[in-house]
């Protein structure tokens, strides 16, 4: 098809509400597209406990902030289950809002809150538009938060069947899971194309079942903070001493691996001198379970045995505007997840400041870090291994030099818009001059 200019970008919540990678990444990519100068709008969800305040009394489609082209799809009947929309009003003002629209394309960034519902809904109203998802975690296969993490025990999912699925909810049987599994797929039928940030995403999908043909992969955009002239506090001065300070900058849930820090941190003040400092840079707390949120507050509070060979601050939430003068403060970027993490953009942010990232070696984030190359792996979930990474980062002379120069930064954003013009296209044939992060898969290439 001739390439689209009307685009429709759907996101799980908006960034300036909720922070998160996937509603981030929907909307640098709608900003890329608007710089493009295609019509690009932006269809973001909101649910009653994000922002109460925004519901209006039989509005389901608002206006944001007053914004050209940016909306709110107010959803307050998601039903976790089965990922179904269960208010009828809600799918038939976002039909309404389809045809007003017309959009060519309509690209979903997630389906959680607003249900899997709207993708059909998008085909019956649409049916030449090209209907694209990108595949932020694995929710269209594991139910359990698509983590693909086993709720017995904690270990890594390798795949999802019925059986195995029932053995995580056990008051689920598995002929339910199969229901569960072939409605799943019927609303995927609906779409066109699937976007996976990395490798290790569209493997995983691959093995689910979706077509190869269908599946993509195209970094997730990210535009270089470290040249926008934000206005930094204060004049940073010019490093001095060991490259000896740490950061932690994401989400403070459980499966991104802080208690794995934690205890990595006890290990090093026990076995090392060399005193290190780490900054925690994060919100959303209240989204943890309880366990954990009991055990982020007791290591805060008893830090302060670590020193002075540990050092800890929390320093609490963050807008993207703040992160030159974060960044300035640190040496290393932490990321200790837990679960098979799909992209990762905090890494993104780590190698355009040019700070190593130190990541589990799990997932996408284990494949974008290049291991003593341009950052470091430690083995997932361990904390010795870890405190030994730690330990080599303030011991080993040259290496923070080293890594911080062979940083492939981001690529630009306009390089992300264009690859996905030609998904939405249909031409998905890659560009020889693609950077490093910006992969189409083999397919694409041998049909173009």
């Amino acid at each position: 098809m001739a390439d689209p200019q009307r685009i429709l970008v759907v996101s799980v919540f908006h960034p300036e509400l909720v922070r998160g990678g996937a509603q981030q990444a929907a909307y640098e990519l709608f900003l890329g597209l608007r710089e493009a100068g295609l019509k690009a709008s932006f269809l973001a969800s909101c649910e009653p406990g994000v922002a109460p305040a925004l519901f209006k009394p039989g509005a389901v489609v608002t206006g944001f902030d007053g914004r050209p082209d940016e909306y709110l799809l107010l959803s307050d009947s998601f039903e976790y289950d089965w990922y179904r929309n269960l208010n009828p009003r809600a799918i038939a003002w976002f039909a309404e809002f389809l045809k007003d629209l017309r959009p060519e394309v309509v690209h979903f960034h997630h389906f959680m809150t607003m249900g899997l519902d709207l993708f059909l809904m998008a085909r019956r109203i649409l049916p030449e538009a090209r209907l694209v998802l990108t595949l932020h975690e694995f929710m269209g296969i594991c139910k359990a938060g698509g983590q693909m993490v086993r709720l017995s025990d904690g270990t890594l999912c390798q795949r999802a069947s019925p059986v195995r699925c029932h053995q995580c909810f056990p008051d689920v049987s598995p002929e339910m899971f199969q229901l569960r599994q072939d409605w799943i797929r019927h609303a995927f039928s609906a779409l066109d194309g699937f976007i996976a940030p990395t490798r290790f995403v569209r493997q995983r999908y691959l093995e689910w079942g979706l077509p190869p043909e269908a599946l993509h992969v195209v970094s997730n955009p990210q535009q270089d903070y470290s040249r926008q002239d934000f206005r930094v506090p204060f004049a940073q001065p010019a490093r001095i001493g060991p490259a000896n300070r740490f950061a932690f900058f994401g989400q403070l849930l459980d499966n991104k691996g802080l208690s794995v820090l934690f205890d990595a941190l006890e290990l090093y003040a026990a076995q090392h001198e060399e005193p290190i400092s780490l900054d925690i840079n994060g919100t959303n707390l209240h989204y943890a379970t309880e366990g954990f949120r009991t055990r982020f507050e007791r290591f805060l509070e008893q830090a302060h045995r670590l020193e002075p060979r540990v050092r800890v601050r929390l320093q609490g939430a963050y807008a993207m505007a703040d992160l030159p003068a974060r960044m300035a403060r640190t040496d290393w970027v932490i990321v200790p997840s837990t679960w098979w993490e799909i992209f990762g953009l905090v890494v993104s942010e780590a190698f355009m400041f040019r700070k190593p990232p130190i990541v589990s070696n799990i997932g996408g984030i284990g494949e974008r870090v290049r291991h003593d190359q341009d950052g470091l792996l430690f083995e997932v979930g361990d904390p010795a291994s870890l405190a030994r990474t730690l330990h080599r980062c303030v011991s080993d002379a040259g290496l923070h030099a080293r890594l911080a120069a062979a940083s492939p930064g981001v690529p630009p954003v306009a390089e992300i818009v264009a690859a996905h013009r030609r998904i939405y296209a249909g031409d998905a044939a890659p560009d020889s001059t693609a950077s490093p992060f910006l992969h189409l898969h083999p397919a694409a290439a041998e049909r173009s």
